[in-house]
């Protein structure tokens, strides 16, 4: 199976592999987690550092969409729900921040990679949240669907970033309740609010199922990431578990899943559905999407706002350090 997933990466086979490099990917094989000060592929590296810092870079964008209805929340347990939530999330980007770190990545390196366009974040974070029903829909899908995807990265064999994902998951899982439950309360509401919720669920299906990643086919780097335990599914798996454990949910709620094609297949246990439209999914990664100018621009507006308070944490810590010198 190693063997095969390499082939079709144009990575090296075992045969081609360095004593080192097949003393590592036996460590893999046998599922021990790899610490940061121990022997890894620069590959191996360069691969966690792109995607824990695209994961938690997701994070703090993530913050964007839902922190412009905080002020608007409808109720007061909604607002103070909501802005626990931001906070979550916020604290999600520093633990993945922190863990990109032990790689031998600085966060300011992270972020000008961020601001200059070569590293991304999740394409779902580029739509725009119109009304209070897609606070359902993004803590619905956009949470379930991120649940889908890291729950399995509690196994993935880099160890700081393992660990990081264990809290992670377990407030995800919270986040996605809080959004069924809003949309539970809009379609148990009035007409208007019930249309509302579909209207949020139409405009949020395909971009949640373009989460997960390419289809298998054109993803260029799921083989080797997954021959090296940094992923542990396919994406067109985990897209297929997210469809058949949410339609279930949107029959409950009474809500139709804008897809004509889907349909349960009994002969391989799951639904089939459409694709997503790919065009529309590579031209957001490309920086095309409805709101890709505005989220990045908030970012970089944030960081050069924060310039002068991180300056003076700086003068700080210097004169700190230079005091227990004097001290010494």
């Amino acid at each position: 199976m190693y063997a095969q997933l390499v082939k079709s990466e144009g990575s090296k086979s075992r045969e081609e592999m360095t004593p080192e490099e097949l003393s590592f990917q036996d460590r893999i094989d046998r599922g021990e987690k790899v610490e940061p000060k121990e022997w890894m592929p620069e590959g191996y590296r360069k691969t966690l550092i792109r995607q824990i810092g695209q994961h938690a870079h997701s994070e703090i964008v993530g913050q964007l969409p839902e922190g412009n209805w905080i002020t608007r929340a409808p109720t007061l347990e909604r607002k103070a729900i909501l802005l626990a939530k931001v906070q979550d999330e916020a604290g999600h980007g520093l633990y993945l921040y922190s863990a990109a770190e032990t790689l031998g990545v600085s966060r300011d390196e992270l972020m000008e990679k961020l601001h200059s366009g070569n590293m991304k974040y999740s394409s779902i974070f580029n739509y725009p949240t119109l009304t209070w029903a897609d606070m359902g829909a993004v803590g619905w899908l956009v949470d379930g669907a991120a649940i889908m995807n890291q729950v399995p990265l509690q196994r993935t064999s880099y160890g700081p970033y393992s660990r990081a994902m264990i809290r992670i998951c377990k407030e995800e899982s919270f986040h996605q309740r809080q959004g069924y439950d809003i949309m539970m309360k809009m379609c148990a509401g009035t007409p208007e609010q019930k249309a509302m919720a579909q209207d949020a669920l139409n405009r949020f299906w395909y971009p949640a199922l373009m989460m997960f990643g390419p289809s298998d086919k054109d993803s260029i780097h799921s083989a080797q990431s997954m021959a090296w335990k940094i992923k542990m599914n396919t994406n067109d798996e985990l897209r297929q578990k997210f469809v058949d454990q949410t339609v279930p949910q949107a029959k409950y709620l009474g809500l139709t899943v804008p897809d004509e094609n889907l349909v349960w297949n009994e002969e391989k246990g799951g639904h089939d559905f459409s694709e997503p439209d790919w065009s529309e999914f590579f031209a957001v990664i490309a920086g095309n999407g409805p709101c890709n100018a505005e989220r990045l621009g908030a970012r970089v507006k944030a960081w050069d706002d924060g310039a002068w308070f991180r300056e003076g944490l700086m003068a700080h810590a210097d004169k700190a350090a230079a005091r227990r010198i004097a001290a010494e």
